[in-house]
């Protein structure tokens, strides 16, 4: 119960800041935006129609089509979130912020809906329309959410060009990649760390290293080069962004030959980074 209430927390928050993002930056300074929120804004310059009500309507469509295709959680946690996007873009729709400048509100506007539509997917909820296709495409193609959303935003952001011209299209664009980076953040945790790999006839020296100076743990794994098929000790160590520098001396120092893969990673849990539990 306590899950279910924070993710319903999550849901109404990530809502609420993605309609300030419409009502506030995207309107105001007639840009675009991606999905059914670029097609609603868009049907609001050309006759005036409301974006809460398109919205909806929309969207209502788009779930119906993909109900089978995405599990019973998601599906409740959608439809909640696009009610209640209805409504905040509603609630919202006279609120205006003195900002004249098109580049800041054009960043903020990314930053706010990068930031809301996070929420909501975070806690497995979309906003609809191509959020539901962002997800489907990371169901069965193992898409990124972000750039997948991103993708299919692009195209009707892109199309949006006929209304508002090409200026604004750029701006839309901006707001788009903006909106996809500040998602990311959100989706894939503030927690970011480094696992490195690292190959090295001189592996022992460098976990002992590694132990003793960075006080990290190292993880050995039994490998063989597929070409000679001579085992090799591979060594899987997780380490903060700002240790990246101490272990390239380490390995360094005691074998220059070594092979290192450094990649990004995010929310480590576990002895030494952060309990799992909590």
């Amino acid at each position: 119960m306590k899950k279910r209430l924070y993710d319903m927390g999550m849901l109404l928050v990530g809502a609420f800041i993605f309609a300030l993002a419409v009502n506030l930056f995207v309107i105001p300074n007639d840009f675009g935006e991606g999905g059914v929120t670029g097609v609603s804004i868009i049907l609001y310059y050309l006759l005036k129609w409301s974006p809460a009500l398109v919205g909806m309507v929309l969207n209502g469509i788009l779930l119906i089509i993909g109900f089978k295709l995405l599990d019973k959680k998601t599906t409740v946690y959608t439809i909640i979130t696009v009610a209640f996007n209805s409504l905040f873009l509603h609630l919202t729709e006279h609120w205006r912020i003195a900002s004249d400048e098109p580049v800041i509100n054009a960043i903020f506007a990314g930053l706010f809906a990068g930031v809301g539509i996070g929420l909501i997917i975070r806690v497995g909820g979309t906003t609809a329309g191509t959020t539901i296709l962002a997800r489907l495409a990371n169901k069965y193609w193992d898409w990124n959410i972000s750039y997948a959303l991103l993708f299919f935003d692009l195209i009707v952001a892109a199309l949006s060009v006929f209304v508002i011209g090409v200026e604004k299209m750029m701006f839309t664009f901006v707001i788009l990649y903006i909106g996809t980076k500040a998602m990311e953040f959100i989706i894939e945790g503030v927690n970011p760390k480094k696992a490195v790999t690292i190959i090295s006839a001189n592996y022992d020296r460098i976990a002992e290293q590694v132990t003793e100076i960075m006080d990290r743990g190292v993880t050995v794994l039994r490998g063989y080069g597929y070409y000679t098929g001579h085992e090799k000790e591979v060594l899987y160590i997780v380490i903060s962004k700002q240790e990246v520098s101490m272990l390239k001396k380490i390995v360094r120092a005691a074998d220059k030959n070594a092979f290192v893969t450094i990649h990004d990673v995010r929310d480590v849990f576990g002895e030494g980074f952060i309990d799992i539990s909590k």
